[in-house]
């Protein structure tokens, strides 16, 4: 199949896609295999709350219409024309998919495709219904994909290469199982934000959205800030506090109110507005409904930390031209080269 070819495919999903955003819901003319396909499709996402708790309707919703904004002829053709993938020799690329978040293993399943290699995915039990429908909306819309999309619950079978997404403890399992195939292995890592008590209000609004998106399950969702000392609180408390309403929605009470009686009960100091905790503390993955803190005494030396550390950071939210920042709001809503863990995924597959 010619790269074009796949890029039409993924574009034709794009358009699809695009008929589910947080605005509405709306059936579109013109969409191919609409008929087949868009009713099932937003059954599933009314429904995906059941078999995940943390798959609410606006997050999911977030989810596709990100997606659909992306997988675009313009920006398709941008980001392969940086690589060589005339794959005359498809490989078997077995992917073990993560499922904190909805489609979180899509930009694999689409790398692996766009790269002209075929795709054996061992879904998390998190997030298993929407990729397998995509897959099959893709072979109805480019018949050269059938047989390149495979889909397992037990072993992974034959395979040239993988790509495993999963924890710090389950990567030393990848590791073990793995290491003597070509493989890219993720662990944990969190995004962080570098404040200096100047933002504005709308940055630190927008701060809130990199925060609790997703209810902060995301590898890109910020679990740790960085100020400077005589930082004043207040001013995050005051531009969140209009997610407050999480508090209402169960999962996320029961996990506030966990780690509010353990930090109470190992009696450690806690700043905290009935929904939302920061606490300092040096490490960068924080539990939900919490967000670390830790203080820093001038640029250059947090700098330095940030590249020693790197290993544990996704993203780096600021405005002070700190290397690869992003901007305020941005965090879930990555480019089609933002590469999980900074590593080149088609990189890797073009040079198998």
């Amino acid at each position: 199949m010619l790269l074009e070819n796949r890029i039409t495919a993924f574009k034709t999903l794009g358009d699809f896609l695009s008929q589910f955003s947080l605005m509405k819901i709306e059936k579109k003319e013109g969409i191919p295999f609409n008929d087949l396909f868009f009713d099932v499709f937003e059954k599933q996402i009314r429904k995906a709350k059941e078999f995940n708790g943390w798959f609410t309707e606006e997050n999911v919703l977030f989810a596709l219409e990100n997606w659909s904004i992306l997988l675009n002829s313009k920006d398709l053709n941008a980001w392969t024309d940086n690589y060589n993938l005339s794959n005359s020799k498809p490989k078997i690329i077995a992917v073990i998919m993560a499922g904190n978040i909805p489609m979180v293993g899509f930009h694999d399943f689409l790398t692996v495709l766009i790269s002209g290699n075929n795709i054996i995915a061992k879904q998390s039990s998190s997030d298993k219904n929407f990729m397998q429908l995509i897959a099959k909306y893709l072979e109805h819309v480019e018949t050269e994909f059938k047989g390149k999309i495979n889909f397992t619950d037990g072993e992974l079978g034959k395979f040239d290469a993988v790509i495993a997404t999963g924890s710090n403890n389950t990567a030393r399992y990848f590791d073990y199982y793995f290491g003597k195939y070509p493989n890219i292995i993720r662990q944990n890592r969190n995004a962080v934000a570098v404040l200096t008590g100047n933002e504005s209000n709308d940055e630190l609004k927008n701060l809130g959205e990199d925060i609790f998106r997703y209810f902060g399950l995301g590898c890109r969702s910020i679990a740790k800030i960085f100020v400077p000392k005589g930082y004043d609180f207040d001013q995050i408390f005051k531009n969140i506090y209009h997610y407050n309403n999480l508090i209402n929605y169960k999962k996320y009470e029961n996990n506030y109110t966990y780690n509010k009686t353990v930090y109470l009960m190992s009696e450690f100091q806690l700043l905290e507005n009935g929904f939302f905790m920061l606490k300092e503390d040096h490490n960068y993955s924080s539990p939900i409904a919490t967000l670390f803190y830790e203080y820093y005494s001038d640029i250059d030396t947090l700098n330095q930390k940030l590249e020693l550390e790197k290993d544990q950071i996704q993203c780096v939210v600021s405005n002070l031209g700190i290397e690869s920042e992003i901007d305020f709001g941005e965090t879930q809503k990555p480019k089609l080269d933002d590469y999980a863990d900074g590593v080149d995924t088609l990189r890797f597959l073009e040079n198998l």
